[in-house]
């Protein structure tokens, strides 16, 4: 009786990728192991999956972790999962799109996910948003978007995302993936990211949202000087400027040449309100 319904579901014809949601199955057993081997699960643990696919990578899990809650949006891809791996009894599969999920679960819990591409980046910023319900993240990526968490300033990968990851989480580049270990292979190259929730900001800020509100305004025109920037964004020149000379921080430089902690020091000095620490 070895022959299971998931041994005969894996001999039906496998669902086509859509390019209209960016897929690229992971197909690569190696990849698959070198994953789940990151990932350091312990049998009790809760593992969110984001974007399940053909189910590769999410049997693999179902074999390691206490319980696998797996989200997938394409209908027949569910389908698909449900025959290959209905039998189960730790899996929870969750039709529709992760952008809309409440993530809320037993926590807490650890992400293991190919993200889809087209979406990993507001996927990144919403699980940053819930990131105090995450051991860890274990992520595969565009190359140039793992680049982007990881790089120090100074150079062209280093921005808002940058901040963004490195203000809440450990950053780690752990390996890059070949396009063979796709299908359909994808045309841009991949790499994994391992991400650490931090128990508190790596830096102090007095407001969060003015803190971020003034990256994303120094970065939105990332050739022009910092002082320029934030004025073509609606900062206050002469603001601006007082807060930048009790920062520290010559109105000349561009924002890429600005660490986190000089961010912190401008929005703490543009800011006006007390001093607190997030919890």
């Amino acid at each position: 009786m070895e022959r299971t319904s998931a041994s005969r579901a894996s001999q039906r014809a496998l669902p086509p990728a859509r390019k209209s949601l960016g897929q690229h199955f992971l197909i690569d057993p190696n990849i698959v192991r070198k994953i789940v081997r990151l990932a350091e699960l312990q049998p009790g643990e809760m593992v969110l999956e984001i974007g399940a696919g053909r189910g590769v990578l999410t049997e693999a899990l179902l074999g390691v972790s206490g319980s696998v809650v797996a989200i997938e949006v394409d209908p027949a891809l569910c389908a698909h999962l449900r025959a290959l791996l209905g039998h189960h009894s730790n899996l929870k599969l969750i039709e529709g799109d992760a952008m809309a999920f409440d993530f809320v679960l037993a926590e807490p819990f650890v992400v293991v996910a190919n993200l889809p591409y087209y979406l990993s980046t507001p996927l990144l910023f919403r699980l940053f948003q819930v990131r105090q319900h995450i051991s860890r993240m274990v992520l595969m990526l565009q190359e140039e978007v793992v680049a982007r968490l990881a790089a120090p300033p100074g150079g062209k990968d280093y921005g808002v995302l940058s901040i963004a990851a490195q203000f809440r989480c450990e950053v780690r580049q752990a390996f890059r993936v070949s396009a063979s270990c796709f299908h359909p292979p994808p045309r841009i190259g991949s790499a994994v990211a391992f991400l650490t929730p931090l128990s508190r900001p790596r830096v102090a800020v007095r407001d969060e949202a003015v803190f971020f509100k003034l990256v994303r305004a120094g970065f939105a025109h990332r050739r022009k000087a910092l002082l320029n920037s934030l004025r073509d964004e609606g900062f206050d020149t002469n603001r601006t400027r007082t807060a930048m000379a009790e920062a520290g921080i010559d109105p000349g430089r561009r924002a890429e040449t600005l660490g986190i902690e000089e961010f912190a020091g401008l929005a703490n000095a543009y800011n006006d309100g007390p001093m607190t620490r997030p919890p």
